[in-house]
């Protein structure tokens, strides 16, 4: 399957840190990111920048913007270390989307349309379903918080664009957030159960309780990971 072409892309403003796709690999994944960052324009440079040797194949403005950075077709350099399933060159398998947002206040109503918009012709292009959209938190708990816990996932997966699981009583975290993707990071339980939190449970707090188990189960049970 072939990338749009240069008349089809928003806001065309091409990063040279990207490469080939390894091993023949179509992306079958988005990550979604924040950037951490003062403004959009600081979030450009950056990504655009050779020294940095960070990229991102989109970025989305508060205000509804959209600028593309690297083809589709090829490989981004913005997961960084981290796995999803079986699959540890995340890069090689995803297209990463940068949100322009520090990550300390909510998300603009206009730059989540334009999420949504965006997510829908990716997803569409490359048959990507909703269960493997993630967050760099997902695939790098303990390492990465992005997206973090103001984003709203929940309404994304109302939109069709990712998912929320219905509880189911019983279970073991630990197993069924792993069949569902998540690594086990070096931080262990308690860096994916804060990874879990922020795109499930946000603002929960303490130990591993029943309602983090049964948001695991009912992933596991309706999402198994594939790949």
């Amino acid at each position: 399957m072939s990338a749009p072409g240069c008349a089809d892309r928003p806001g065309w403003h091409p990063s040279p840190n990207h490469g080939a796709r390894r091993n023949g690999a179509s992306p079958d994944m988005v990550v979604l990111h924040y950037t951490a960052m003062g403004s959009a324009g600081e979030a450009l440079a950056r990504l655009c920048d050779p020294g940095a040797e960070v990229s991102a194949h989109y970025l989305v403005g508060p205000g509804g913007e959209v600028w593309q950075l690297v083809d589709e077709a090829q490989r981004a350099w913005h997961a960084g270390a981290g796995a999803w399933g079986a699959v540890s060159d995340v890069n090689s398998r995803s297209i990463g989307i940068e949100l322009d947002n520090r990550g300390d206040h909510p998300f603009a109503a206009a730059q989540m349309t334009a999420l949504e918009a965006l997510l829908r012709r990716i997803m569409a292009r490359w048959a990507i379903p909703p269960e493997r959209v993630i967050g760099h938190s997902d695939m790098a708990p303990g390492r990465k918080i992005d997206p973090g816990p103001r984003f709203d996932w929940r309404g994304l997966a109302r939109a069709g664009l990712s998912v929320w699981p219905e509880p189911v009583p019983g279970g073991a975290f630990l197993r069924d957030a792993a069949r569902f993707g998540y690594p086990c990071p070096e931080g262990g339980e308690a860096a994916l159960l804060m990874a879990f939190r922020h795109r499930f449970r946000p603002g929960a707090e303490g130990p591993l309780a029943p309602e983090d188990t049964a948001l695991a189960a009912g992933l596991a049970r309706r999402w198994p990971v594939r790949g």
